[in-house]
């Protein structure tokens, strides 16, 4: 079935979140109905009805067979959810994927399966295990790189430098005027910003172990649900002067270092502009949430070659 035909798909949403499927699916232009979603997460939820004036279904008794993170092939839920998805008939297919691979300069690799009951099968039935290529040659002749490819050198490197730069995806009134106000020695306590900026102690601290990007930096760390609650190992920290005077810089403090801003992070995470928290929803509260969520960009990629047309 192509894209453009007029086929409604009725769709159960599980672990609906925040809506980062639901977002996935209006992206990749899949005429879907989400008959009903689901998730037990209430603050969750309020996000999702904020945006779609529907809120999910919380009773839910469905637990997932993989955790958020990247694909162990050696699991014993991964060897039972691949059988018993066999057993049914399903098609199957699995890759681990980064929004890096999709011009986004953010580091999030994930596992993904995905599955057709027979006799559907998928346009590139020869892609089995891990994909490491840019998004459009998912369904395309061109350039598909297997698991062995990706651990190559040099392609992870080409990957980033194809990537468009940290400063897109920033509030850049905001990222100019520290940049402006750091070059005279000014702290920018005044700046609507400043309860982003991360405290002298914490930098004095934690400093040697920071992940530090700049706006033209090309790539950050993964965001966890414990980034503003912990500075070390829970996602990237933004030096808002530019990265043509760091080597002039002989102190972090004078980076002017701050958070990622929810919708700076949901950026990165490729929400639509008009997304937004209920504003009850607390500043750790929405990290959180965007933490445990997922990439809309990466996934609505997986949905197009998913529902482009199947072989029978």
């Amino acid at each position: 079935m192509e894209m453009g035909e007029d086929k409604l798909w009725r769709v159960l949403e599980f672990y609906s979140g925040i809506g980062g499927m639901r977002y996935s699916l209006m992206k990749a232009g899949v005429n879907a109905e989400v008959v009903e979603a689901f998730d037990i997460n209430d603050t969750a939820n309020d996000v999702y009805e904020q945006n779609f004036g529907h809120r999910p279904h919380q009773k839910c008794g469905f637990y997932p067979p993989l955790a958020n993170l990247t694909h162990d092939k050696t699991s014993d839920t991964h060897e039972k959810m691949i059988s018993m998805l066999r057993e049914i008939s399903f098609n199957t297919q699995e890759f681990i994927l980064s929004p890096l691979q999709f011009g986004v300069p953010y580091s999030r690799p994930r596992y993904f399966c995905l599955a057709k009951r027979k006799p559907l099968s998928f346009r590139k039935a020869q892609v089995n295990s891990y994909l490491g290529a840019p998004g459009p040659v998912l369904w395309s002749d061109e350039n598909v790189v297997t698991s062995q490819g990706v651990e190559l050198n040099g392609y992870w490197d080409k990957l980033i430098e194809s990537c468009r730069p940290i400063e897109d995806f920033l509030d850049l009134k905001n990222c100019v005027s520290d940049a402006e106000e750091s070059k005279e020695g000014k702290r920018p306590f005044n700046n609507p910003l400043k309860q982003y900026y991360v405290p002298s102690a914490l930098i004095e601290r934690w400093g040697s172990a920071m992940d530090i990007v700049f706006p033209e930096s090309r790539r950050c760390c993964c965001f966890t649900k414990s980034y503003f609650r912990y500075v070390k190992g829970t996602g990237s920290l933004l030096a808002t002067v530019p990265g043509m005077v760091k080597d002039r810089i002989s102190s972090l403090q004078d980076l002017s270092l701050r958070y990622f801003t929810p919708r700076e992070v949901a950026n990165l995470h490729s929400f639509p502009e008009d997304f937004k928290f209920p504003p009850h929803v607390s500043l750790r509260q929405r990290y959180a949430l965007l933490g445990n969520s997922l990439s809309v960009g990466v996934v609505a990629q997986l949905l197009c070659y998913l529902f482009a047309d199947e072989t029978l």
